[in-house]
């Protein structure tokens, strides 16, 4: 009986990995076809193609549950409304990766402005100069992918947390962009707090996305609901008692975008002066809803965030 279940095992496992491989192909195709198209024409086509089908995929489901647990008060139409938008925005992601070069035109000493307008340029040149380890955070919003790149072009090298997707032929593709484009990576996965560890302890910078759900996390509140959120970073921050830094990206009409990088979060700390890991916890997440309320449509909404 064991040997018949795990030859059935087995069995399944090879199913599932020629399913992933199966649309790993039909990305790739995806991907190919898009290039042979100019930037703008390529992401503007994925966004009309992410709002027409994305409403019948089966995380369309997903995204208008969180979207009625988030806003009870809104009407269908316009949660709806939101999820389209979602799709539009998620589909330009999958197609930027093509042409991050191309989107990413940002000139600190350009005259006339790009597609890409910062704010927070003062922080990220003094960051740059400080001999000390620093914790940066966003959330999956516009095109967050942005933000490493735009660090890195003042000079400011970050190693970002990398959590790659279920497919592991996809996981392999995106992980070679995102390491071409967006330098140092790290998967999360065993081991990952200790590479990130040492990245602060030799007064290294460390992003992080902090809007996911993590089964073994903190007990916290999202939208005014019970979530799990991981306290990594909140460690990370009262081992090494360095700053951490909000930053988002937001997108902007006509294809442009704004990245903003915020001034240091004041943490919550203990009777002992410790930063606090669940109060921490906690403003990541009010953080993170303020953003997503401002503009609940650039919000990655399928995300299985309240389990």
């Amino acid at each position: 009986m064991l040997k018949f279940k795990l030859l059935l095992w087995r069995y399944w496992q090879k199913l599932r990995r020629a399913n992933y491989w199966l649309w790993a192909q039909a990305v790739f195709l995806v991907l190919w076809l898009l290039r042979r198209l100019p930037a703008r024409n390529a992401i503007e086509f994925a966004a009309r193609a992410g709002r027409l089908i994305g409403p019948y995929t089966p995380r369309h489901r997903v995204a208008v549950a969180n979207l009625r647990r988030a806003y009870p008060e809104k009407p269908t139409a316009e949660i709806e409304k939101i999820a389209g938008d979602m799709w539009d925005g998620m589909a330009r992601l999958f197609a930027e990766y093509i042409f991050l070069d191309a989107v990413f035109d940002y000139d600190p000493n350009a005259a006339e402005p790009g597609l890409i307008e910062v704010q927070g340029k003062e922080i990220f040149e003094r960051l740059r100069d400080e001999k000390k380890p620093h914790i940066f955070f966003t959330a999956h919003t516009g095109n967050f992918e942005l933000l490493p790149i735009c660090a890195a072009t003042f000079g400011l090298n970050v190693t970002a947390l990398f959590r790659p997707p279920n497919n592991p032929f996809i996981a392999q593709h995106v992980l070679q962009a995102r390491r071409t484009n967006m330098g140092h990576l790290v998967p999360s996965k065993a081991g990952a707090a200790w590479s990130l560890a040492h990245v602060l302890g030799e007064n290294g910078n460390v992003g992080m996305l902090v809007d996911q759900k993590f089964r073994r996390g903190i007990v916290s509140t999202f939208f005014g609901r019970p979530v799990r959120t991981n306290p990594l970073l909140a460690k990370l921050a009262r081992q090494f008692d360095c700053d951490v830094y909000p930053a988002r990206c937001i997108r902007l009409p006509h294809g442009r975008y704004r990245l903003e990088l915020y001034e240091r979060m004041e943490l919550p700390r203990d009777g002992k002066g410790q930063v606090d890991v669940d109060a921490t916890a906690q403003l990541l997440n009010d953080t993170v809803e303020e953003w997503v309320r401002q503009y609940p449509g650039q919000w990655m909404w399928f995300h299985k965030r309240w389990g």
